[in-house]
């Protein structure tokens, strides 16, 4: 089964208020295509990083200033995340039901090593230019912003997949993404907190905050000399990126098998 390529708009700025927002999203929204090439995703994590510098990440060496930068980048990206609807995605994979989540988990899986070699290698090469390596910690809040991103992007589509789409609109969408992004568990739309009104609540950006911080850390640990920052970049993010989809697919399927009158299984294409 082949697949066919995106749109190639994904570099244009989506809607929103302000010119910086713009940018962010669009950069956003083409790290999160399936298929890049290598030179491409290295650009725009350069461009992802140099936002960041952009947007206040002065403090580079202060966990907290860097985290606190990661939690309101990710909550002005998510609404500009790129999710395709079930029908697209059926006619884009020309496959279906466990095979397309398959697919879906697969294609994330590999985007998001990409981004841990793209920016592990970059990090790797500063370690060769002692004063360069200050902008080391910008480049791995970028890292794990592009990261969340396709992640959230994965999460969405999953939810069309096993039939519990997610709320329609920028502000609804994007909190339901980030929930179930930090928490790794499905979202229920049909439980209330997750419609209109729909606001990221303390207890649900604390959460959200301690997941960044476990990422964030652990790709502390990937700055190193030579390539090996690349390739353990690379491995850690594929491995997380298919947990992460694991622990949401299982639960993502025990709540439509809880749903009153719902299909035991994912439904075919029609």
């Amino acid at each position: 089964m082949g697949e066919r390529s995106e749109p190639a708009d994904a570099d244009r700025p989506p809607a929103g208020p302000g010119r910086e927002g713009d940018e962010l999203g669009a950069t956003v929204a083409a790290l999160t295509a399936d298929d890049i090439e290598p030179a491409r995703r290295r650009q725009l994590l350069g461009r992802l990083a140099g936002q960041a510098r952009a947007r206040g990440l002065a403090d580079l060496f202060k966990p907290k200033a860097a985290i606190r930068w990661m939690v309101d980048t990710v909550a002005e990206m998510a609404p500009h995340v790129p999710v395709r609807d079930l029908a697209t995605l059926r006619r884009h994979f020309d496959l279906d039901g466990e095979e397309l989540a398959d697919r879906l988990v697969r294609n994330a899986a590999r985007a998001t090593a990409g981004v841990g070699a793209a920016g592990g290698g970059v990090a790797a090469v500063e370690w060769t230019v002692t004063p360069t390596l200050l902008s080391a910690p910008v480049l791995l809040a970028a890292e794990t912003v592009a990261v969340v991103a396709i992640e959230l992007k994965l999460i969405g589509e999953l939810h069309e997949v096993y039939g519990a789409p997610l709320p329609a609109g920028g502000t609804q969408r994007a909190v339901a993404l980030m929930q179930s992004w930090a928490s790794q568990r499905g979202i229920n739309p049909m439980m209330p907190g997750v419609g209109v009104g729909a606001v990221l609540g303390t207890a649900a950006r604390r959460e959200l905050r301690d997941m960044l911080l476990k990422r964030f850390g652990r790709n502390l640990t990937t700055l190193g000399p030579f390539l090996t920052g690349a390739a353990v970049a690379s491995y850690l993010n594929r491995r997380a990126t298919r947990r992460m989809a694991e622990q949401l697919r299982t639960d993502l399927r025990r709540k439509r098998a809880a749903l009153p009158g719902a299909p035991p299984a994912v439904p075919p294409a029609r």
